[in-house]
């Protein structure tokens, strides 16, 4: 929670609070239907596990409208009749609907509060006592649940259950939200995959069509294709050269302005796909068989009421121009074969990088394939830095250039990272407005560069140069722009997949690893390494702590003393969260010496440096390959019983296993 302190009232009682309007506006994050579900999984728990006896459980949104509610026992049927007029009708628990009360003090000092019987104003709700906790998912305040209990009924620990009760909602709540993405997820991955299908039929049709290197084998093919993939609509081509197909049902296109040939010379005059919903419930479609030099006839689909969405337009579209491409003559017949070379590229590259989760992998594998791909002399990729807003070079041939950075707006990375389009340079001589000194330095002349965007958002570039000029063609140039498509999907891919590790591997509060990966890696150093030490530390009189402070200074504590363990170990050695208030800290090949040194430096730093002041005990066992038994249990069992001895002698001292 961020904010400043200030001055609230619950109950008649002053409590240190958080300035309101220090504090971003909350939106609402989460539906209705899914605060309710969580609420009633929630609830449904206490009442199994007995924590509330008496009253009526309730939740409210960030706004304080009421969602839900549910009796702790059955034998409140009466008592939820009573309140329910008021309970229920109120749009939201504010003091301008019910009066004083526990919700909309909370919803003030984001703390949990109480409401006496006296401060219910709502006539209904007189003779109850109401307590609420702001409740968080995801780092913000969701909603705040209540209890609203009968007067004379409180045993004095509602308020404490309410706020141990709560993470767990929120837990739920989040356990619920990222199964509502995961059902997302893979309802886009089905989308894709039908896109994937049409995709691959385009290629299939595409690979057939080129195949062709005359007139009526291409025209053959163009019904065929589309007759296999709409059966059932009626199809007409209609052809502005002479056709001397006998064969096959090709009309001339002749220009006349009645309702039915408008479409056509519509089509052909603007170079589009035209569909229109005619009177007798058909939807005739008019596409264009376009080339390069220019439109050769028009295709006619009568849909009889087929149903057509966008991908269906886009699918007619482009087989309709790689039809007309593969109309051309045989310069554009060798085009078209470079276009299906161009397409396996693609599914090439995006398969290799599919096939990666490490970053830094997919970078160079991409660096060196946009290399023999375009048959350039270089190739670099920068990735977007935010946290410093710079470019950082992470693959490259060009000698001297890796890691390095630049501006965010500097040379031709920073064009494309600001525009979020492509770039083209037939030759740099002839460049003046931008000077780019990775061109200098590789005395380049030609480049195509590309963003790698991911959800709308640039995270980096590709930049392909060659020392001649005019080297690049306006297909490597949307070839690049493809590229850097899948090339952004892999990144995406694998950086998802690094933090979902990270996350099963790190304890959410320390950002310490987890116990299980620090037996797995002590298991695994045991293996390979000649010796290694491990240092237990346990934070003297925790509970002590949290009984005075309470819970989230405790939390405060936990966090303090692991961001000293981390600054005081080296990046080889690993700390873990043991467990409750103790770590643990295991250092590979690591001299019983130089164990006890960082031990009594994190002794020393934690009783210097906390606030409020707490002490560790520390308990260090070591090994060496000279031993009879080497195990991580023994290795753990020795640390646990010289921590014993340390918090036997007296605390805030440290003591090492005896050797046997």
């Amino acid at each position: 929670m961020n904010g400043n302190l200030k001055e609230d009232y619950v109950d008649g009682q002053q409590l240190s609070g958080w300035d309101e309007a220090s504090d971003a506006k909350q939106t609402e994050l989460f539906s209705h239907a899914l605060l309710r579900d969580s609420f009633l999984s929630w609830a449904s728990q206490l009442k199994t596990d007995s924590v509330f006896k008496d009253g009526i459980l309730f939740v409210c949104d960030a706004s304080g409208e009421l969602i839900d509610s549910t009796a702790m026992s059955s034998n409140h049927g009466a008592q939820v009749e009573t309140v329910s007029p008021a309970f229920l009708q109120g749009a939201a628990w504010s003091e301008a609907n019910l009066g004083r009360n526990a919700v909309a003090t909370a919803m003030k000092s984001r703390l949990p509060s109480r409401g006496g019987a006296e401060g219910l104003d709502a006539a209904s709700l007189k003779g109850f006592v109401t307590y609420a906790v702001p409740c968080r998912a995801f780092g913000q305040v969701s909603c705040y649940l209540g209890l609203l209990q009968p007067s004379g009924k409180e045993t004095g620990s509602e308020l404490a259950l309410m706020k141990a009760s709560a993470p767990a909602f929120g837990l739920q709540l989040e356990l619920l939200t990222e199964k509502k993405k995961s059902e997302h997820l893979n309802e886009m991955h089905e989308y894709n995959q039908a896109e994937l299908t049409k995709r691959d039929l385009l290629i299939e049709t595409s690979k057939k069509l080129h195949s062709k290197i005359d007139a009526d084998s291409v025209l053959a093919e163009i019904f065929q294709s589309f007759e296999k993939i709409y059966p059932s609509v009626e199809i007409d081509l209609f052809l502005s050269q002479d056709s001397h197909s006998s064969n096959l049902p090709v009309k001339p296109l002749i220009f006349q302005h009645n309702d039915n040939e408008d479409l056509l010379t519509r089509a052909y005059m603007e170079g589009r796909l035209i569909l229109e919903t005619s009177s007798d419930g058909t939807a005739p479609l008019a596409v264009p068989l376009s080339g390069k030099q220019g439109v050769y006839g028009i295709l006619q689909m009568k849909m009889n009421q087929y149903p057509l969405d966008q991908s269906d337009i886009n699918l007619i579209s482009a087989l309709a121009e790689t039809a007309g491409n593969a109309f051309e003559n045989a310069r554009l017949y060798e085009h078209s074969n470079t276009l299906i070379n161009e397409l396996r590229i693609i599914n090439e590259i995006t398969k290799r990088l599919n096939q990666s989760l490490k970053l830094q992998d997919i970078f160079n594998f991409a660096s060196r394939k946009l290399i023999s791909t375009f048959g350039a002399d270089y190739a670099c990729i920068m990735r977007v830095d935010r946290e410093n807003q710079r470019m950082v070079v992470q693959a490259s041939n060009v000698l001297g250039v890796l890691n390095e950075s630049t501006a965010l707006d500097e040379g031709f990375s920073g064009l494309a990272y600001s525009t979020k389009d492509p770039i083209i340079v037939s030759d740099y001589h002839e460049q003046s407005n931008i000077k780019s000194r990775l061109m200098e330095i590789t005395s380049s002349r030609s480049l195509i560069a590309s963003p790698i965007i991911v959800n709308n958002e640039v995270v980096g570039v590709i930049l392909v140069l060659h020392r001649k000029a005019n080297y690049f063609s306006y297909e490597n140039y949307k070839l690049l722009q493809v590229l850097s498509g899948h090339i952004g999907l892999a990144i995406s891919n694998a950086s998802l997949h690094a933090e979902v590790k990270r996350m099963v591997i790190t304890d959410h509060l320390t950002g310490l690893y987890a116990r299980h990966y620090l037996d797995e890696q002590v298991n695994f150093m045991q293996k390979k390494d000649y010796c290694g030490a491990l240092i237990v530390a346990d934070i003297d009189n925790f509970k002590k702590i949290n009984d005075t402070f309470g819970h989230q200074i405790g939390d405060q504590i936990l966090i303090q003393v692991s961001n000293i363990i981390k600054s005081s170990i080296r990046d080889t050695d690993i700390a873990a969260r043991w467990g409750g208030e103790e770590l643990a800290i295991y250092l590979p090949q690591a001299t019983l010496e130089h164990t006890l040194q960082v031990a009594e430096r994190i002794r020393k730093r934690i009783f210097d440096d906390t606030k409020p002041q707490v002490t560790v005990s520390c308990g260090i066992a070591d090994w060496s390959w000279e031993d009879e038994r080497i195990s991580v249990e023994s290795l753990f069992y020795k640390a646990d019983m010289a921590l014993y001895e340390a918090k036997h002698q007296g605390k805030n001292r440290i003591r090492v296993a005896k050797a046997n």
